[in-house]
């Protein structure tokens, strides 16, 4: 497959498109990252982005939420192209504060968990819908609550970040997020910086959210969760889209030798 084929929608997940790259590139200087991605995925689907290293995995996440500018092609998120409004047939990037705001539809988890290291645990969950969606205190704490609830971390409410383990504040980190109440949740390789034997704590937690039907996009190596839970899996490889399919099919059987290889490698 070339990096222009059109990575479709999973059967059975409902009409709306969620997320649509059209012949994204991106380079940093002479270097080529993403060469012309197509990608299609639907609200409720969770696709697993899969591949070696260098290979545009963490770029391609993170043109969806504009934290990389594009150098061609476009990105809509929901219907809206993200970063961007659109006068006439030209592109206008939009402000800082405009984009702000349409991020706020968007959680994202990186390695590295970002937490504030100067606020407590619930402090950490209820700084941006304060600030950014300007709720009240007693409107988002009670959310926040729910969520530490719902990751396992109902104890460390008034806990400091420095005080938790790494899964912990990954756990933390999943539920500051999804407290800005995100209609789609990103994920880049959340759980490579953490020690194996937690892990396991926080893929529990994606999979239980995978499993309410909140769409997601994950860059991750672990292979055992994305032919678990995945919908799909979009492998990459040089900038492009190598191979995709159901998840089960690509990591079990995988067509393209380039597939096999990275997959004989890590299983």
């Amino acid at each position: 497959m070339t990096s222009t084929t059109t990575v479709p929608t999973r059967a059975g997940t409902g009409t709306r498109t969620m997320i649509k790259a059209d012949s994204v590139h991106k380079s940093y200087g002479p270097l080529e990252v993403l060469k012309g991605i197509d990608l299609e995925i639907a609200a409720g689907e969770v696709v697993c982005l899969i591949g070696p290293s260098g290979s545009g995995k963490s770029t391609l996440l993170r043109c969806i939420n504009h934290l990389e500018r594009v150098d061609g092609g476009r990105m809509w998120v929901d219907g809206k192209v993200i970063g961007y409004e659109i006068k006439g047939k030209k592109l206008h990037e939009q402000k800082d504060s405009d984009i702000c705001r349409s991020r706020a539809d968007i959680g994202m988890v990186f390695q590295h968990f970002n937490l504030f290291p100067h606020m407590t645990v619930l402090e950490n969950l209820t700084e941006a819908p304060r600030r950014v969606l300007t709720q009240k205190k007693e409107e988002v704490t009670p959310r926040a609550l729910q969520l530490l609830e719902r990751v396992g971390l109902a104890d460390k409410a008034g806990t400091y970040p420095r005080q938790l383990s790494g899964g912990q504040q990954q756990r933390v980190a999943i539920a500051r997020a999804l407290c800005m109440e995100p209609k789609l949740m990103l994920f880049d390789e959340p759980t490579s910086a953490l020690d194996p034997e937690l892990v396991g704590e926080v893929l529990k937690v994606m999979k239980d959210l995978a499993q309410s039907g909140m769409t997601m996009v994950v860059v991750t190596h672990e292979m055992n969760f994305a032919r678990d839970v995945a919908d799909r899996v979009v492998f990459m490889a040089d900038g492009a889209i190598v191979e995709h399919g159901p998840a089960l099919d690509v990591i079990t059987n995988p067509q393209n030798e380039r597939t096999k290889t990275f997959l004989n490698s890590v299983l």
